[in-house]
């Protein structure tokens, strides 16, 4: 009972470290890429699409990033969706792709990018601390309900904080990388 409790709490922390990852990759840092479009929904006759089933994405270079709809009836779509998201973006339509310009980032926007990184940093340890709440009352209520002793919740706490510390600490590693990857001109 106790090993299935902190075998799910691994695996919950495991998914908010991951999903971490992946709001790092959505913040651009000097080179752009894919990714970042990863968040993006366009609205497709009435259903909201990512934008990753409506189309492919090419790196063009550092700071151009080309997009080529499946259905060019969904261009307008991708086209506004883009326009609208976080990414200060204004996409160009040819008729066939869009060609999204990325500028140069400025000293001042990779500040503004390294405090949002930091924010996803938080969400994601707050994330895993959760995790360790709902554990631990699991922990707690195994004990009250007199179906482990006192010893083996003691224990599986202690393996439920290292187990804690370990996903905290890979987030605070991305974040560090993450940075350094923001501050390289």
């Amino acid at each position: 009972m106790i090993n299935e409790v902190l075998a799910e709490a691994d695996s919950k922390m495991d998914k908010s470290v991951e999903a971490t990852r992946e709001e790092f990759a959505g913040i651009r840092a000097g080179r752009v890429n894919p990714s970042m479009f990863n968040k993006i929904v366009a609205d497709y006759y009435g259903t909201p699409t990512p934008l990753q089933a409506l189309a492919s994405f090419t790196s063009q270079d550092a700071r151009t990033i080309l997009i080529s709809p499946f259905d060019i009836s969904a261009m307008p779509a991708i086209e506004k969706a883009v326009r609208e998201s976080d990414l200060g973006v204004n996409p160009s339509n040819d008729g066939k792709i869009l060609r999204c310009m990325f500028p140069e980032l400025t000293e001042e926007r990779r500040k503004d990018y390294i405090k949002l990184a930091r924010g996803k940093a938080e969400d994601g340890r707050v994330s895993v601390r959760n995790v360790r709440r709902t554990a631990k009352q699991a922990l707690e209520k195994m004990e009250k309900d007199g179906e482990v002793g006192k010893d083996d919740v003691t224990g599986a706490e202690k393996k439920l904080d290292a187990t804690t510390k370990k996903h905290t600490d890979a987030i605070d590693e991305m974040l560090k990388n993450k940075e350094a990857e923001l501050l390289e001109v």
